[in-house]
């Protein structure tokens, strides 16, 4: 049973008159970016709009994270609505007035900093929202929490963070959360669609490294050392077969890549070492433990083959990114009445990852993407995420404004009719 269209209705109107505030918000987020963790201006520009709107507001959860609660005016379940703050150690190349010249050292390096994913976006629409639920407060039929998150690309070294730290810190309890959504804008999905897929939508992620130790010497000499080098090179190779020769990539897709790679000072010197890092995505969980067994394997066989060692550390980051089926289904309908049903559409499952995946584990979780590439462009100019061209068009905030409100709502609505009915 939907929310009677009167509700609707005046949270569209409210929506659509917020569209300049949202965009403002963005903006301001985008010119003044903050690493993850380290959001201390945007938690408190956010703290106190909700505080404005008479909305009870904890900060400092999971270091600079920020929860809403709005108790609406009538019982019901409690929803989650969930955007991400932290932005990217990106320079920024698009030329726009509130470009970000934001700069810092990351991981030993002088870097700009970006919004380069989109979370920006993220934390303006979910302000939105939180002022369009604060304005129909009395009719809603549950409680509200709203849930700025800090360090979604991961906390600095040595630090913990992101939805994981949080689900340790209680987010989904006290009230005990029912559902949780969240959607994630996308620069190559063109503006009014809406993309979603049941089930696995993102891949788990893991990261590792591989130190290989060999022994230096002279490069005009080689016979008198061990090759870190030249090991490496074949260990790069080597791990391009786990994908290709050991997965059953009908059942799903999986990545192992080798982001950066790094030994040698000067150009006739064997080094001593040599270090890689790199990712993995995988979708289920015999695939994942194949991949972290074959890595292993792969670089310690090939290390002892040339009289090198290889040491191997993987980190497990972030599970599957999995959409409860039964809630998917349940609040699709609510998708294709705001969008118009042409344009929802199912996704395929995307390699990236994402830790709204931690809530997920915990509560029926429904995440989702939202249009964000002008209308009519091709999407080979459309730049990707974490790349410093990354664009968003921002005439679909106010369509991720609505389709927050309408789920809540209509989950609420969907809860209470349903638990109306059992009590007869």
């Amino acid at each position: 049973m939907a929310q009677p269209q009167p509700l609707n209705s005046r949270m569209d109107k409210l929506a659509e008159g917020l569209e300049k505030k949202v965009i403002t918000w963005r903006r301001e987020f985008h010119q003044n970016p903050e690493l993850g963790n380290r959001e201390f201006q945007t938690a408190a520009k956010i703290a106190a709009h909700l505080h404005s709107l008479g909305i009870e507001v904890k900060t400092g959860v999971a270091k600079t994270g920020v929860v809403g609660v709005l108790k609406g005016g009538k019982p019901g379940p409690v929803v989650a609505l969930r955007a991400d703050m932290d932005g990217l150690p990106v320079t920024e190349r698009v030329d726009l007035p509130f470009k970000s010249t934001v700069s810092t050292e990351y991981n030993g390096q002088k870097t700009g900093v970006m919004h380069a994913c989109g979370h920006d976006s993220h934390v303006a629409i979910l302000m939105g929202v939180a002022e369009v639920l604060a304005s129909v407060k009395s009719d809603l039929k549950g409680t509200v929490k709203f849930i700025f998150q800090p360090a979604e690309e991961g906390a600095p070294q040595g630090e913990e963070g992101g939805a994981e730290l949080m689900v340790k810190e209680g987010v989904l309890e006290n009230p005990k959360v029912d559902a949780i959504f969240g959607l994630h804008i996308n620069s190559q999905t063109e503006v009014g669609t809406i993309k979603y897929r049941p089930g696995a939508i993102m891949a788990a992620v893991d990261s590792y490294s591989i130190k290989v130790k060999g022994k230096q010497t002279h490069g005009a000499n080689p016979w008198s050392g061990v090759d870190p080098i030249v090991t490496s090179s074949q260990i790069v190779m080597g791990l391009q077969t786990i994908v290709s020769r050991n997965l059953p990539l009908t059942d799903a897709a999986a990545v192992v890549t080798v982001g950066a790679i790094h030994g040698g000072i000067r150009q006739n010197i064997i080094p001593e070492e040599v270090n890689m890092i790199g990712t993995i995505r995988s979708f289920t969980p015999d695939m994942q433990q194949t991949i972290h067994r074959r890595i292993n394997e792969i670089a310690g066989h090939i290390a002892e083959s040339a009289g090198a060692k290889a040491d191997v550390k993987i980190d497990v980051m972030y599970p599957v990114t999995y959409n409860d089926p039964k809630l998917t289904d349940q609040m699709v309908p609510t998708l294709e009445a705001v969008a118009g049903k042409n344009k929802v559409v199912i996704t395929p499952a995307w390699t990236g990852a994402e830790d709204f995946s931690f809530y997920q584990q915990k509560v029926p979780g429904f995440f989702f993407f939202l249009g964000g590439m002008a209308k009519g462009k091709k999407l080979e100019e459309a730049a990707p995420h974490h790349t410093p061209d990354f664009q968003i068009d921002e005439s679909g905030f106010t369509l991720g404004v609505k389709a927050l409100c309408h789920l809540t709502v209509d989950y609420m609505e969907q809860r209470t009719s349903k638990s109306t009915a059992s009590a007869r």
